[in-house]
């Protein structure tokens, strides 16, 4: 299979939301805005590769006779701080851990992502037919992003000032990574709605293999997307909050976080693709409702059902959240019946204000 299947939508997804580099890129402080600057002149010049690779078709990356033995095939390369990619080679599927710690957790990423996946769905990599993992570190210089460009993971050393080494949460990973599932299944469009659902589903499921990693149940949790990535003079803890949307951060630089939790405070704006991470705060906060509701590990019934609805076929790739949401009910009685599973899907939705009739 190609890394681009057919009627897949040109999308760069970065971890990074335009609204916060633009923050940044506008600070006084030269150290803070030019990083930024050049982070979001790079992601330019990167969606516009990502365009034309949609347009004229990508390699087939899925090697022979190993797509289906149920185990990651990673591959972690070096860019040393150039953006030439994939860039030299330093560990490959197997090899002991290096004195690069950077690379080193970005190989055990990669394989957390996997393992969660293949162990909670039964579903062999990214594409669901072993397709081999490849990630890029040290990319650029003070590059201020993570991204999964429709072939493989990029991720920068971050600035030092604002953003620390983009391989330290392993939900960033997860979360660039589950982009990767969203385009192989359902394949949303990455504007408005549309856009904020694969935003979310990718929170969740960067949320759940942090979770899966740390055997964690959805009580011990902290719910955060991206903790530890910000450096110690940020007042923050985050970049986003599946619990409480909008209180990530609120810092002189950054801002404040400006996510909401309910359809009642629904930001319409046309930057960042129509708000696409900043309203998947609605339908992140309705599985966290979900998940904490249930209890125990949110990956086995929460999880399952929104895995469910993302894979089943029926999501279309202009759904809205009233569309996610009915699907996720029914999802959750044809696989758990008329159980507290869906009372609890039922009761989540209704607390954000998503209509699900």
């Amino acid at each position: 299979m190609t890394a681009n299947p057919s009627g897949f939508e040109p999308v760069f997804c970065t971890i990074v939301p335009p609204h916060v580099l633009d923050k940044l890129a506008r600070a006084e402080d030269p150290a803070l805005a030019g990083p930024a600057r050049r982070t979001l002149e790079r992601d330019a010049l990167e969606r516009t590769h990502r365009r034309l690779t949609t347009v004229i078709g990508a390699p087939a990356v899925a090697p022979a006779g190993e797509a289906a033995d149920d185990k990651p095939h990673r591959t972690i390369h070096d860019a040393r701080h150039r953006t030439d990619l994939p860039g030299r080679k330093v560990r490959s599927e197997g090899d002991k851990p290096g004195k690069d710690a950077t690379v080193n957790r970005a190989y055990a990423g990669l394989g957390a992502t996997f393992e969660l996946y293949v162990n909670a769905y039964r579903r062999n990599s990214i594409n669901g037919e072993g397709l081999p993992l490849n990630a890029t570190v040290h990319y650029d210089e003070n590059y201020n992003n993570a991204f999964w460009n429709g072939e493989q993971m990029v991720f920068g050393d971050g600035d030092g000032e604002i953003f620390l080494d983009f391989t330290i949460p392993v939900d960033v990973i997860g979360h660039e990574l589950t982009h990767g599932v969203t385009q192989y299944t359902a394949n949303l469009t990455y504007f408005g709605q549309p856009g904020a659902l694969n935003e979310s589903l990718s929170d969740v499921f960067g949320s759940l293999i942090k979770q899966y990693t740390l055997g964690q149940s959805a009580a011990e949790a902290d719910w955060l997307i991206g903790a530890g990535l910000l450096a110690p003079r940020v007042t923050g803890t985050a970049l986003r909050s599946m619990k409480e949307p909008g209180t990530a951060y609120d810092d002189d630089v950054l801002g404040k976080d400006p996510q909401p939790a309910t359809m009642d405070d629904f930001v319409n704006t046309g930057r960042d693709n129509g708000g696409v991470h900043i309203n998947s705060g609605i339908p992140n906060h309705a599985f966290y409702l979900a998940a904490t509701a249930l209890g125990g590990h949110a990956w086995e019934r929460a999880g399952q059902i929104w895995y469910d609805v993302l894979t089943g076929g029926e999501l279309g790739q202009q759904a809205l959240f009233s569309d996610f949401a009915r699907l996720t009910i029914a999802a959750a009685r044809t696989r758990f019946n008329d159980g507290e599973e869906l009372q609890a899907v039922l009761k989540a939705w209704e607390q954000v204000g998503v209509p699900t009739s």
